[in-house]
């Protein structure tokens, strides 16, 4: 077996494999690189001395059995025991489902999320988005403090245990995607520095240090992350990844490396023949972002949309605390914006920013999964002091008119776990650092962010008390326990199918049209051949739905749902209705 690392500050590297020592050679013309063959069978662990020093993970590993501070384990990914064959999803029509492994399920596993596929599968769900299982220190976390960009967390169930996910997933019609985090890596356990230049001081990150993508050694940073996403997509079968924080990827150079990435990823997927995709997490409101490489741009085939979610919320809840400042003077017609045009600041000014921000999409090019929307996602609701999700903030009832709007709207829809039934359980901020003093820092900096919004510290969970990934553990028994929280499940379930059934994949923003009213509250989407009315209000509403003829097809009220009459609707308070156009 052939062993390589790069490590071009090294006078001389030594492979330590199962304790025995292997003098490595300079390998790939004298670059930095070095080379090593020995027997190796899968398992065996092994590690790099660097100029005599102790051993090191392999920055390519695939595995650590040990955790981040342990050694690699050998990993054959052809050795993987695929059942499924797998064509590929594309993201077109899909409708996705963020979750993470180790709250999914009591266990915490891989194999224990299998369970629930079929959940998944019969809800209408498209895509499992799992966030990020690379590995990190301790057993619990959020997963964005990772430290080994090629390895799978092993109290998940390591890469076999995703590859069993992956195939079980297959097996239910499922696609994959997967969060990966390139911007920075943890705080604990990061042996990149040793080896090279992976990180530069020449630019700066909420996190410190930047990842060197634009400095001397950064050809081989560049290639390690682009290397990363292809071999997972690659081996584990992946159909798309999740690109967390891309505005903190500093890259001054011609060609960025979302460009150099997602040209990477066209090849294989063009190689392997089958889709894939990239999913890029932005808060720049940069156009380029998703137009095509041959245009300039970066080439990405869709983008979070956060701007769609503050609007929602913002208009849910009257919360106008932080970003929601901007949305939360006119929160129905941010709304309607947004639904339109992709983005609210699309070059006007924004109050939380001090500063314009933003360019506009051109509707006419900009497709409308290009953005996925959602009400719910781990940010949005772990990163609130106390994890609230929004059936706990407004009670189940109150969440179908946005589920309405997020799954037969324009955009590609991504549900956060639990959401389909308005899961109550609380998804807070937790973290298993073994290291005492980090463990403190983490949690006095999470009291000292929010005591500046008025929280008592008392109050803010600890993320390092066990307690706190146990609160934000699923309850599958509240579906079943709880019949609002059952009919609710329905709405969701009517919904989706709604969308597969009468919505193109394909449709321009350019076809989207919305009209609201920010004093009765109410909003008319006409999403191609969907018309969907909403309101917010807490009195009875008549929106206008226009000329046409029209046929409901799902409404969040039961009994109570009306047929137009004169051109308007009737609805309830707090009340949804799907029509089709004919």
């Amino acid at each position: 077996m052939l062993f390589e690392v790069w490590a071009p500050r090294a006078r001389e590297v030594t492979l330590r494999l199962d304790g025995r020592p292997h003098p490595m050679r300079p390998a790939h013309g004298g670059e930095g690189w070095w080379e090593a063959e020995a027997p190796a069978a899968p398992g065996a662990r092994y590690g790099f001395a660097l100029d005599g020093g102790e051993p090191l993970p392999d920055p390519r590993g695939r595995a650590l059995p040990d955790g981040p501070e342990g050694l690699s384990a050998v990993v054959d990914p052809a050795r993987f025991d695929w059942h499924h064959a797998w064509p590929g999803r594309a993201l077109a029509g899909a409708v996705l489902y963020e979750l993470h492994v180790g709250t999914f399920t009591p266990a915490g596993t891989f194999d224990a999320a299998t369970e629930h596929l079929a959940h998944l599968a019969e809800l209408g769900i498209t895509h499992v988005q799992l966030m990020p299982v690379c590995p990190f220190p301790g057993v619990h976390g959020w997963g964005y403090d990772g430290v080994a960009p090629w390895a799978v967390h092993q109290p998940y169930g390591g890469p076999e245990g995703l590859a069993r996910f992956v195939d079980a997933a297959h097996g239910h019609g499922l696609g994959v995607v997967l969060d990966v985090v390139h911007n920075h890596l943890g705080p604990s356990g990061n042996r990149l520095p040793a080896f090279g230049p992976y990180f530069t001081e020449r630019h700066h990150t909420p996190w410190g240090a930047a990842v060197n993508l634009d400095g001397p050694g950064s050809d081989q940073v560049r290639s390690y992350f682009v290397g990363s996403a292809l071999a997972f997509l690659r081996d584990f079968r992946l159909d798309g990844l999740r690109l967390d924080a891309v505005h903190a990827l500093v890259d001054d150079r011609a060609e960025h490396v979302l460009a150099e990435l997602s040209a990477a990823v066209d090849a294989l997927a063009e190689a392997e023949r089958r889709p894939m995709f990239l999913v890029a997490e932005s808060d720049r409101n940069d156009p380029r972002t998703l137009a095509p490489r041959h245009a300039n741009g970066l080439g990405v085939h869709a983008q979070w949309n956060d701007d769609f979610h503050h609007a929602l919320h913002s208009a849910a809840t009257g919360e106008a605390q932080g970003y929601y400042a901007d949305f939360a003077r006119a929160p129905l017609t941010a709304l309607a914006k947004t639904l339109t045009g992709g983005f609210f600041h699309d070059g006007g000014y924004s109050s939380f920013r001090g500063r314009r921000h933003g360019r506009p999409l051109a509707r006419g090019t900009v497709l409308g999964h290009q953005l996925l929307g959602y009400a719910q996602t781990h940010d949005q609701v772990g990163n609130r002091a106390l994890g609230d999700r929004l059936a706990a903030l407004l009670g189940p009832e109150a969440v179908a008119p946005l589920a309405a709007l997020v799954l037969c709207g324009p955009f590609t829809p991504m549900l956060f776990m639990g959401e389909e039934w308005g899961a109550t359980t609380p998804w807070q901020y937790f973290t298993d650092h073994p290291d005492p003093a980090l463990a403190a820092a983490v949690r006095d900096g999470r009291r000292r962010e929010f005591a500046a919004h008025g929280w008592p510290a008392d109050r803010v969970p600890d993320p390092q008390d066990p307690a706190t990934r146990d609160r934000s553990v699923l309850d599958w028994d509240e579906p079943v326990l709880d019949p609002a929280k059952a009919a609710l499940l329905e709405w969701y379930r009517r919904l989706i199918h709604v969308r597969h059934r009468h919505l193109p994949p394909d449709l321009p923003l350019s076809a989207v049209r919305c009209e609201a009213d920010e004093a009765a509250r109410w909003l008319v989407l006409h999403n191609g051949p969907l018309t969907v009315a909403v309101n917010l209000a807490e009195d009875a509403a008549s929106p206008p739905l226009g000329p046409g003829t029209f046929t409901t097809l799902a409404a969040s009220h039961g009994e109570e749902r009306s047929e137009p009459s004169d051109g308007a609707l009737a609805l309830p308070a707090g009340g949804a209705q799907v029509l089709l156009r004919t």
